[in-house]
């Protein structure tokens, strides 16, 4: 089983559609919605109705994968709360980082690292049999970026497949 990605928003269940469909990868890459209290140890599932005991967290997230968490706080307060666990090594949390301005609402989420195409590759560099799609992934974000940004710059919204963009089951 390949990374767990971790989603609790509409833009994050994009980004797992996004990489999914860009390295090709479909199914086989878990994802989930969790909120941040689940991470805690057993001591947070004595005082958080959601912690999770070591076990449940392993069968969850794995022992020995890459999870990316995609978080709307602080990133340190995830690794802090994950630090005894089995697979801390493993996980990769894009957070809030202080960054934007008055600007769109997507490009508050690229200005923080949190967007669908940087969570897609940090997806892709970290699957190992995807190795060899990690310089076009690469090269393929950077140029979705610059398209975002000339695209701001020039209209003031999001790009329209981002704006407009809608859940379809």
């Amino acid at each position: 089983m390949d990374p767990a990605v971790s989603a609790r928003d509409g833009e994050t269940i994009i980004r797992i559609k996004w990489a999914r469909g860009l390295a090709g990868f479909g199914s086989a890459v878990r994802h989930c919605a969790v909120g941040a209290g689940i991470f805690g140890d057993r001591a947070a599932s004595v005082k958080h109705p959601h912690g999770l005991e070591d076990q449940n967290f392993d069968e969850l997230f794995t022992t020995d994968k890459p999870v990316i968490f995609a978080f709307h706080g602080y990133p340190a307060l995830i690794h802090k709360l994950t630090y005894r666990r089995n697979n801390h090594d493993n996980i990769h949390v894009r957070g809030f980082r202080d960054e934007g301005t008055t600007t769109t609402p997507f490009d508050m989420v690229v200005l923080n690292n949190l967007d669908r195409y940087q969570l897609a590759l940090d997806a892709i560099r970290r699957i190992p049999r995807l190795a060899d799609r990690v310089e076009k992934a690469t090269a393929r974000y950077w140029t979705s970026m610059e398209r975002h940004k000339l695209y701001i710059s020039e209209h003031g919204d999001d790009l329209p497949e981002v704006r407009d963009w809608r859940w379809s089951a």
